[in-house]
Order: structure tokens, then C-alpha cells, then sequence
């Protein structure tokens, strides 16, 4: 562990090592060099200006005054990130030459050269402040309409307040905003990342995790005083470590097995002045790019304070606090808190990963967490935690399961992701399996000759075409953060036929958004018919039953921001008693780094996992769910054979003359 204390960061390294070679380092210590110098002047700013919002205006013109005084532009920082994280790409695809999947984020080495224009941090939330949530439709998830339908009367006061201001209790999914498609051919309101943060003077203390991080560019983000943990990808070292990065930050990276694999979660835990939490998951890296030129997408939700702290319960490992405080030792929070407040921050609000749960009333929080924890996990108490047999238990905890016979109904899901993996029917299967909510320990019990034989399950791969990126606002030359390579395309058992084009339902932009929306319908599933005659049939007690678990589980929507405010609240809400699926948002691509390899016995089973990876599930009730949380077209436009093509970066003539130009 290389934590130092605030007094001695400078004696030490002041960057981020996220890459081992010397010129990357020296790209991050310029970058850092530049945010530490807007720092010094931001410092200087406030004590030479009597009132508060002279002093914002004043420091964001001298912090600019010091980059173009120092030689180094808006357009240059973030175009050296960009590279940067063509070089985690290259180095991700060294370690796992024996792993054959692209399912970390990163940007073609070609799309260094893509336009980075940064508007100044004023003018950000200028333009946020005037954004305001005109009455966007609410749709619940329930049976009842009593916890998750907001009062008229609240509604029309939300309506004009502005989103950086907002607070949203009852959980809220958008798309990000985009330069590209304002506004949005769908009508759906979006968030920017001045809106998920809020006034950055409200800002207490914050943990945020992301594959690849902008440094200078998410610094301006908060107050220079506000203590932050960042949670980043390893060296290729893969050793668990911290080291103080600038004053008041702290970064930690985890453990990776030889170095293999991605801390690719991206997640904010924002805590505020008033005792407020806000827990943000989404698909976005902390980096310009992601907010600004790609589509992504943010789940929030405010925890209040409980009005007395609870005893810590060992026992509790299944609501959502308790998988978020195992999130956070996994990723080696813990040190980087210990060091934080042993050195210049006693009095953080989380003195302890116990205190989330402790401290703060999740009870409002209705989706339920599904993380990836790199590692293997050997036993049915570890298995069931991570991957997608989490994703299982999920699916039974809220009564989705499709069950097994000729009841059984058929599960189809659609499976947006922004890299493509390596895949055998056999683990399409294993996740089809965990996805319909059915006992792992009975797919276990399937002959492994039997498993290996089956056809491919009712799966829809969402990955852009060729021609879909061509035809995209930035064209080839902003395909540098979708995967996929022409070995796999071209390899004999490859899935072609499951491939389906990725089309924003926003407009012309390519999707860095992971999504699955599984859908029911009556039919027996290829496990189902290839079982053995003698096979115990699982019934499905509680699934759209008024006593089933799935009731009262709901999520907040994000509608039309140009909607009447006086519109009636009952028109924005679409109540349905069963559940016609359920949805997936997160860091997972699809892929088994990230979802992990399920093996073993009934006795003792193992899920292996590659990545570290977080996201939610929340059921569906009706189509206009669907229609309202899919990123993506639907139904999705089928590859025609001979026709169609997966972009694939290495094929690009366009890419090839830009690293060459």
C-alpha cells in the first residue's frame, strides 16, 4: 500500500498509474499538474472575491487564464485521455491474450484525433440550471400506485425546479445528455453530469469508480476542499493498492489474478451537507468523451438519513446497502477511507463500510444490485453473490422466474452491449438459464455432454454495424469505443445469426450503454426440451401473484421533457399487475469476463468470474416499460447474411489514415 499523508503528496508521485509506461505517465502527471495549478488559482480567486458567485465566475476564468498561460489546451487534455485510453485498451488486450473478450471500455488509438471541444464549467451550469424537468412521466413498476406515483401537486413543483437541483427519491433512469441529438428524436430527458452530481458546493465527500477517468477533467467537477475517493483500474501488476493523487483525493485500485481482467464498475456515492446520499450507477467512464459525444445511461436514486443509526448486522448480505458495502471492500475502499480519515478528514460521513447500511434508509431503493466481483468464488453462499448467478437470484427474489415444463414460459432477451465476446452455446445457454431465474444447481445437474449440444437460446446480440457507424454523427472515426474483432466474427462457431443492429432511439449516435430487456412469451425453452424425461419441474408460486415478491418493485422512468406540467398524473402511468420481463442496466457487456463461467457440482459449485462489474435490475409491467427503457430500437433490425458487417476497428481505412496522418 503506498497511502501517504496530504502533507507529503507532492514528494510522491501525482498521478494516477494506470499505465505503466513513462510517457503515459508523463501525460498523467501533466494533466494532473494542470488541475493542481487550478487548484492554487481557484484558491487565490476565492480569497480575492467578497461574494460567491463572483468567486465561480472568477475562478473558471483564471484556471482557463493558467492552462492557455501554461501552453495546454481544453482540446488537448482531453484528447490525451482519449489516448490514454487507447493504451488501457491495448494493455487490457496483452493481459488477456488467453481471454478472448473486449469487454473493457477504451477508445481506438484513430479516434485520438476526434474533436475534443470542453465548454467552460460556468457555462455548464448555466445551461444546466435553465434545464428544467417539464413534468416527465412517471411509470411504476407496481400493482399499487401509492409509493412510487409522485402527488400532483409535487409534480408540478418538481416540474420547475431545475434538475441540478432536483432530488429523487424514488429513483430515476435517463439516457446522458448528447451534443449530437439535442433534442432527442425520442423525447426522453436526459441527464448531464452537472445534474447527477449537484451544486458541487453541497458536496461533502464522494467515492466514484470508473475503467478509465479523465483526472483534470472530473476535478473541476468538485470544490478543490471536497474529499474523494477514486476507485480506477490496476497496473498491470494487478495489485491492490492506494496512493494520495492530489490534495483531498485518494485512488484505489483492487486485486486482479495475474493482472487479467477490468475494474470496469462505474458508480458514484455522492454524500451532501444535509446528511443526503445519492447513489448513481450507470454506463459511463469519467471522461469527456462518454458525457458529451456517446450515449450512455445513469440510474440515480437520494437516500435519505436514518434518524438513528442501526446496529450493524452481520447476518444482512442480500439487501441492496449490504451487496454496496461488499462492492466497496472488493474494490479496496476500505484502505483509501481508513487513510482519508486518519489524515485531514476525521469527520467524514462514512467513518466505515458498515455505516451505508447503518446510517442511511435504503428503503425506498427498489431495484436490485448486481455486481461481478473479479475472483473465483467457490460455494453456493459466494456463487449466488456475483455475475450472473446473482443476476439469477435477482430474477427469484422479485418472482420473474419463467419456470420449467410445458408451463414454462419463454424467456427472449435482447443484449446491448458495446464490445462483443467469445461465445459457445453452452455458457449462452448457462446465462439464458440464470436470466429465466431458474435453480442453478438443476442446469448443474445436466449432463456437461448435453449442455455443450444444445442450440443457441432466444438471444439477440445488439452490436453496430458497419453501416450504422458510417451513417452515426461522428462517423468511423467515433467507433473507438465499440469492440469487436474480425477473428471472432470470422471464427466457424460464431453466432452471426443472433446479431441485431444497435440503433439509438435518440437519434444518430453510437450506444456505449449495457442493456438487456428480457421479455416473457408461452413456449418451452431448448433446456427445457433437451432435459431428461425424470426432470423435477419448477413451479413459479409467487410471479404475478398478489403475494409474489415482484410486487411493489419499481423504478422511476424518465419521460418526455416537454410534456404539459399540468398534465394528470394517471396519464404518465402505465399499471399492469404481472410482469411481462425485466431489464438490466450496468457496466456488463455480454460477455463471460463479465458475467462470469458457472462450473462445478451441486456440491460444490464455482463461478469465475474476470471483471469487476456493477449494474441493476428492475421488472417491467407493461410495453410502454419497454418502450420507455430500451436505449435501443425495437424490435431490432436483424444482420442480413452477406450483407451486414460488425464495425471492427482494425478494418477501418478511416482509423488507419487518422493513426497514420
Amino acid at each position: 500500500m503506498e497511502a501517504k499523508t496530504p502533507n507529503s503528496w507532492r514528494a510522491h508521485s501525482e498521478v494516477i498509474a494506470l499505465d505503466a509506461s513513462d510517457d503515459v505517465e508523463a501525460r498523467f502527471q501533466a494533466e494532473l499538474q494542470r488541475a493542481i495549478e487550478a487548484s492554487q488559482t481557484d484558491s487565490d480567486a476565492r480569497h480575492h472575491s467578497s461574494q460567491a458567485t463572483q468567486s465561480t465566475n472568477i475562478r473558471i476564468s483564471q484556471s482557463r487564464a493558467s492552462e492557455s498561460q501554461s501552453g495546454t489546451s481544453t482540446t488537448s487534455g482531453s484528447t490525451s485521455f482519449i489516448s490514454e485510453r487507447v493504451q488501457l485498451e491495448k494493455e487490457r488486450q496483452a493481459r488477456l491474450r488467453g481471454e478472448n473478450d473486449d469487454d473493457c471500455d477504451g477508445l481506438s488509438e484513430k479516434s485520438q484525433q476526434l474533436p475534443v471541444e470542453r465548454p467552460h464549467l460556468s457555462a455548464l451550469q448555466e445551461r444546466t440550471d435553465k434545464r428544467t424537468d417539464q413534468s416527465a412521466s412517471t411509470i411504476t413498476s407496481s400493482s399499487s400506485s401509492s409509493s412510487l406515483v409522485e402527488k400532483p401537486t409535487t409534480k408540478i413543483i418538481n416540474a420547475k425546479i431545475p434538475v441540478v437541483y432536483r432530488l429523487f427519491w424514488d429513483g430515476e433512469l435517463r439516457p446522458t445528455a448528447n451534443r449530437h441529438i439535442e433534442p432527442r428524436a425520442d423525447g426522453k430527458a436526459t441527464f448531464r453530469l452537472t445534474e447527477v452530481l449537484g451544486p458541487r458546493s453541497d458536496i461533502s465527500f464522494a467515492i466514484i469508480s470508473a475503467y478509465c477517468t479523465s483526472v483534470s477533467w472530473i476535478y473541476e467537477s468538485f470544490h478543490p476542499s471536497t474529499p474523494v475517493i477514486l476507485v480506477a483500474q490496476p497496473d498491470q501488476s494487478g495489485q491492490a493498492n492506494i496512493k494520495n493523487i492530489l490534495p483531498n483525493w485518494v485512488m484505489t485500485v483492487p486485486f486482479l489474478r495475474n493482472g487479467l481482467g477490468c475494474q470496469h464498475m462505474k458508480f458514484m456515492l455522492i454524500f451532501y451537507k444535509t446528511g443526503r446520499l445519492r447513489v448513481v450507477i450507470s454506463t459511463a467512464n469519467l471522461v469527456n468523451h462518454d458525457w458529451r459525444d456517446i450515449e450512455n445511461a445513469v440510474w440515480l436514486q437520494d437516500v435519505p438519513p436514518r434518524p438513528s443509526a442501526i446496529l450493524h448486522d452481520p447476518k444482512a448480505t442480500d439487501d441492496f446497502p449490504a451487496i454496496m458495502q461488499n462492492v466497496l471492500r472488493a474494490v479496496n475502499v476500505r484502505p483509501a477511507l481508513a487513510n482519508m480519515l486518519a489524515n485531514d478528514h476525521p469527520n467524514l460521513p462514512l467513518q466505515s463500510i458498515n455505516d451505508l447500511r447503518s446510517k442511511w434508509d435504503f428503503s425506498k431503493v427498489r431495484v436490485q444490485l448486481i455486481p461481478s466481483i473479479a475472483g473465483k468464488h467457490e460455494g453456493w453462499p459466494a456463487v449466488i453473490q456475483a455475475g450472473h448467478m446473482r443476476l439469477m437470484k435477482a430474477v427469484r427474489d422479485l418472482g420473474l422466474q419463467t419456470g420449467q415444463g410445458k408451463a414454462a414460459k419463454e424467456l427472449s432477451i435482447e443484449c446491448q452491449s458495446s464490445s462483443v465476446g467469445t461465445y459457445s452455446t453452452q455458457w449462452m445457454n448457462e446465462f439464458h438459464w440464470s436470466a429465466r431465474g431458474e435453480p442453478a444447481d438443476d442446469w448443474l445437474h445436466e449432463p456437461k455432454a448435453r449442455r455443450s449440444k444444445l442450440p443457441w437460446p432466444p438471444v439477440k446480440i445488439m452490436f453496430p454495424s458497419l453501416s450504422t457507424v458510417k451513417a452515426s454523427t461522428l462517423g468511423e472515426r467515433g467507433g473507438g469505443t465499440m469492440f469487436c474483432r474480425t477473428n471472432q466474427w470470422e471464427a466457424a462457431k460464431f453466432p452471426r445469426e443472433l446479431f441485431h443492429d444497435s440503433n439509438s432511439t435518440g437519434g444518430r449516435v453510437l450506444m456505449h450503454t449495457k442493456m438487456i430487456i428480457a421479455t416473457y412469451r408461452q413456449k418451452s425453452t431448448p433446456i427445457t426440451s433437451a432435459s431428461k424425461s425424470g426432470s423435477k419441474p419448477q413451479s413459479n408460486p409467487s410471479a404475478g401473484s398478489s403475494t409474489g415478491k415482484g410486487k411493489g418493485k419499481a423504478i422511476v422512468i424518465s419521460g418526455s421533457e416537454t410534456e404539459s406540467e399540468t398534465e394528470p398524473e394517471e396519464d404518465g402511468v402505465v399499471i399492469q399487475n404481472e410482469p411481462i420481463g425485466w431489464a438490466y442496466v450496468g457496466s456488463h457487456n455480454f460477455t463471460p469476463s463479465a458475467w462470469g463461467r458457472f462450473s462445478g457440482s451441486g456440491f460444490r459449485p464455482v463461478l469465475d468470474i474476470v471483471n469487476y462489474e456493477l449494474g441493476i435490475l428492475f421488472p417491467l409491467y407493461g410495453e410502454e416499460d419497454v418502450r420507455r427503457v430500451s436505449c435501443f430500437k425495437r424490435p431490432p433490425r436483424k444482420y442480413i447474411s452477406e450483407e451486414d458487417r460488425p464495425w471492427i476497428q482494425e478494418e477501418s481505412s478511416v482509423l488507419k489514415n487518422m493513426s497514420t496522418g
